[in-house]
């Protein structure tokens, strides 16, 4: 097996685009050339408690993220109808995308190997990418914490809490 790419900002994102639960198309550089940053978190799995919790922040500091342009996707293997339950019970204000084949997670290095009481597994590493308008990454972090997360990437961002 080999080890997962691992993107550190400045370097250029891959491009693609991917649907939502509700069939909508997003395409990471028709984003970009709107003049938006993307913040693409990927996370283990809906209504967990980790996740739910991540979820909900970005959820509630989305008018703060939406007026300084950027946007929010989020990434699971999940469902669409697991997404629309998830998005539904949260009342999320952003998109989740569909990726049950893992192919984005692939790309972005998001499948890798994890620990968990000493067995070792294949899962999804809690991870957010933040890409500038020019498509390179302005900041990029694997194994992040989902309680605090938003506040804390918000001051790296200088966007404040």
């Amino acid at each position: 097996m080999t080890d997962p790419v691992t993107f550190e900002a400045g370097q250029h994102a891959p491009a693609f685009t991917a649907t939502d639960a509700a069939g909508n198309t997003h395409d990471l550089m028709a984003t970009l050339a709107e003049g938006k940053h993307v913040i693409l978190y990927f996370y283990p799995r809906d209504s967990t408690p980790g996740c739910t919790t991540q979820a909900c922040d970005f959820r509630d500091n989305m008018a703060r993220l939406g007026s300084e342009s950027y946007v929010v996707w989020g990434v699971s293997k999940d469902s669409a109808a697991s997404h629309d339950k998830f998005t539904s019970k949260q009342e999320l204000n952003f998109p989740l995308l569909l990726d049950e084949d893992g192919s984005l997670h692939e790309t972005f290095g998001t499948w890798r190997m994890k620990m968990n009481y000493g067995k070792e597994y294949m899962g999804c590493s809690r991870s957010t990418f933040v890409i500038a308008p020019d498509g390179t990454f302005a900041w990029a972090r694997y194994n992040v914490r989902a309680k605090g997360h938003v506040d804390m990437l918000m001051r790296e961002l200088g966007l404040g809490a």
